[in-house]
């Protein structure tokens, strides 16, 4: 009894671990790799791949032969047929059959063979389209897992933002009540406070959002998302030109790369649609009998009625309304588009690693600015609070210099954690989301 126990609790705790990290904090590989795991979209995607398989295994067991069986028994009444005898009779009777058919493919135009290396080239494009998923799942989760730490510092930041404020307007307060300050400075410090608190409480609203759009990733309730794992915001990002990582994304890429094997399946679709234009040779091989209520025993009618026959079939297409070859065309016509999707899709990862490189080296630039306007309006801040505390200066200019100092360490925080999202959709691009 303490063996299941001690079991139970071993189980619990590989659990906690599981979901949580070793640390209590969720991790960004550890949403990831949950929602790999529990995404019903992604799921779904792999069902492609399990049907794509169990139509290859079917056509290499077309290869087989058939065998089927048959058995009837029928119940007549009047002028009927013994299918015994062949006689006429004028009673109730009862009579039954029974057949066993084999039929063994032995050419068909290479149909089976052709239809095998398609639905192999299927499974192959089928396999890479699912890892096409699973990076994309990937970077879905990512975005989601850096909006809600971008939601986070920025509840920190407005949160700050309003303890100073809130500082000052008790300041003004007790100086008011002193008639040591202006009204209009104190109303203006109020007015202020108020607008912060409104930011306080949209913020809040964006954080929730970010979480629940990870929650709904992982597929789990918003109320089970625990804390998440900060991610250091690198000094610099090495950044390679568009068209180096366009030459990655066309060897990395999952999805491009299953093209080629969606080409292949076209380009044997055709051969299997030609194949209809051959003849088609098979051997069939049968036994059969039947009993009748007037012929006695059963089983010995069954046993004295059994026939046997052996045969081949030959089959040769001349005119069937010109079906062949619209779907030999049809199989051409799928080729040339899968041709063209290639082309496109080579077209649309030029362009997009053009556009994430350029990303990638702006966001850059605007956090090395942003970094160095940050000291700047710290210290005009803090000359202009100097200066309105010690009554040589008025509301406005102090809430200028506050006001900018504050929108500048928000835009901060947005553009870093951009630039840590635009290096993220480079390693997309490049094959190396190593999470």
């Amino acid at each position: 009894m303490k063996n299941n126990y001690l079991f139970v609790i071993i189980f619990v705790c590989c659990l906690i671990s599981t979901v949580k990290g070793q640390d209590g904090f969720l991790s960004l590989t550890d949403c990831v790799q949950q929602a790999i795991q529990n995404n019903p979209t992604l799921k779904r995607n792999e069902l492609v791949v399990d049907r794509s398989d169990l139509a290859y295994k079917q056509a290499k067991f077309d290869r087989l032969p058939s065998l089927n069986a048959n058995i009837g028994h029928s119940i007549s009444q009047g002028r009927t047929i013994n299918p015994t005898t062949n006689q006429y009779i004028d009673d109730n009777n009862s009579s039954g059959s029974q057949s066993l058919n084999l039929n063994v493919p032995i050419f068909n135009g290479f149909y089976i063979l052709h239809n095998i290396r398609m639905k192999s080239n299927a499974l192959d494009a089928g396999k890479l389209e699912y890892e096409g998923f699973v990076n994309d799942l990937k970077l879905d989760v990512i975005e989601a897992y850096v909006k809600v730490l971008t939601a986070k510092d920025m509840l920190v930041q407005t949160e700050g933002q309003l303890a100073v404020t809130k500082e000052e307007l008790h300041r003004q307060e007790i100086l008011g009540r002193e008639g040591a300050t202006k009204p209009g400075d104190l109303y203006d410090i109020k007015g202020q406070y108020r607008s912060e608190l409104n930011a306080v409480e949209l913020t809040k609203q964006t954080l929730n959002n970010a979480r629940v759009q990870l929650a709904g990733f992982m597929n789990i309730d918003v109320q089970n998302l625990g804390e998440l794992k900060p991610i250091d915001i690198p000094a610099e990002i090495s950044i390679q030109s568009s068209e180096e990582l366009f030459q990655q994304s066309l060897n990395a890429m999952p999805q491009f790369k299953a093209l080629d094997w969606r080409i292949k399946e076209m380009e044997e679709g055709i051969k299997v649609a030609k194949s209809n234009y051959w003849p088609s040779l098979s051997l069939s091989g049968g036994m059969s009998s039947n009993y009748s209520k007037e012929g006695g025993a059963v089983f010995n009618q069954i046993k004295n009625n059994l026939s046997k026959g052996v045969g081949i079939n030959l089959s040769i297409p001349i005119f069937n309304q010109f079906k062949n070859r619209t779907q030999v065309r049809l199989a051409e016509v799928s080729l040339n588009d899968a041709n063209l999707t290639k082309d496109i899709m080579r077209n649309d990862l030029r362009m997009k690693t053009a556009q994430a490189v350029f990303d990638l080296n702006i966001t850059q630039k605007n956090v090395v600015n942003l970094r160095d306007q940050e000291v700047s309006y710290a210290e005009s801040f803090r000359i202009a609070k100097v200066h309105f505390e010690a009554g040589n200066s008025n509301s406005v200019i102090y809430l200028i210099a506050k006001n900018k100092l504050d929108a500048t360490r928000s835009q901060l925080i947005i553009r870093q954690y951009e630039w840590l999202m635009q290096k993220y959709v480079n390693d997309y691009y490049a094959g190396s989301l190593d999470l």
